[in-house]
């Protein structure tokens, strides 16, 4: 391994170990005893900017090391997928979401998971997680394998964690909160555990997803230094 994979390594290491180790229990909680949630809220954030600065400059310094040749059609793959993980990510962040940081469950609200929570509990790592698994399978070269698959460790595996953090903070509004959604995308939906609402949803979502998809596709050769290839 080069120098400049071994730092991205390196950063990927930190950056996915460190989410993990901040909010486990053994750190989270002295922290929080000592500064507070908002104030521990803002540490973590810092905390994981840093090291997603440093993977992404190692990432830009990396030399192209050929692990594998994707398919052709395996490059279509980030082009449909991009849609709907971004749509995920509009909903994560526009709507009442206990699974993001400093907020709880509503114990007094008439829906308890509305809009893109019914799709997925967790809509926001879904939409990172799919981000990077579409841009694994287009992406056959060693640092984009070191990146993109940190991300969707980080992810996916992110999901029971948060879980059990809510499930021991509220258990009752978890539980309540857990009826209604699914891990895993449409589980909940297709047991008729859940019921999908398009106005819980909105052409607005959607058409947010829609500018931030074609602003994303415009300028990814200028932020990425590579072409969107078909």
């Amino acid at each position: 391994m080069t120098g400049s994979l071994a730092a991205l390594a390196a950063a990927v290491i930190v950056f996915v170990g460190g989410h993990f180790l901040v909010a486990s229990a053994l750190v989270r909680g002295p922290l929080v005893a000592r500064v507070g949630e908002r104030a521990f809220g803002g540490l973590y954030s810092l905390l994981a900017l840093i090291p997603f600065v440093w993977m992404l400059m190692a990432y830009s310094r990396a030399p192209v090391v050929p692990v594998w040749s994707p398919p052709l059609w395996a490059h279509w793959v980030p082009i449909l997928v991009m849609p709907f993980a971004l749509l995920l990510f509009v909903g994560s962040v526009t709507q009442r979401n206990p699974t993001l940081g400093m907020q709880g469950f509503a114990a007094a609200a008439a829906d308890p998971a509305p809009g893109m929570l019914r799709v997925a509990r967790h809509p926001m790592l879904w939409g990172f997680a799919l981000w990077a698994l579409a841009h694994l399978a287009a992406n056959g070269d060693a640092a984009s394998i070191l990146l993109f698959g940190g991300i969707a460790v980080l992810a996916l595996a992110g999901m029971p964690v948060l879980d059990a953090k809510r499930r021991g903070r509220d258990p009752a509004g978890f539980a309540r909160f857990a009826a209604a959604t699914s891990i895993l995308p449409l589980a909940a939906l297709s047991s008729g555990r859940a019921q999908l609402r398009f106005r819980d949803i909105g052409w607005w979502r959607i058409g947010l997803a829609a500018v931030l998809y074609a602003a994303l596709f415009s300028l990814h050769p200028f932020f990425s230094g590579m072409p969107i290839a078909v």
